[in-house]
């Protein structure tokens, strides 16, 4: 079984237009996509999380 793709927070930030500040204001509310801690202590966001919260943005704003 593959591994998720997992993407810098830089690539996550660029994808959904949003800067670090606002995007962790959204996580503070619980609204974000999950941040997984590395054990070097980089943060990481998978594919399939972010696609998920896209796909939870798309049905709340029907």
């Amino acid at each position: 079984m593959a591994r998720p793709q997992m993407l810098k927070l830089p690539e996550v930030l660029e994808e959904i237009g949003m800067s670090r500040a606002a995007f962790y204001r959204l996580r503070t509310r619980g609204q974000a996509p999950r941040l997984r801690k590395l054990p070097n202590g980089q943060v990481r966001v998978s594919r399939r999380d972010l696609d998920a919260w896209w796909d939870r943005c798309e049905e709340n704003a029907a």
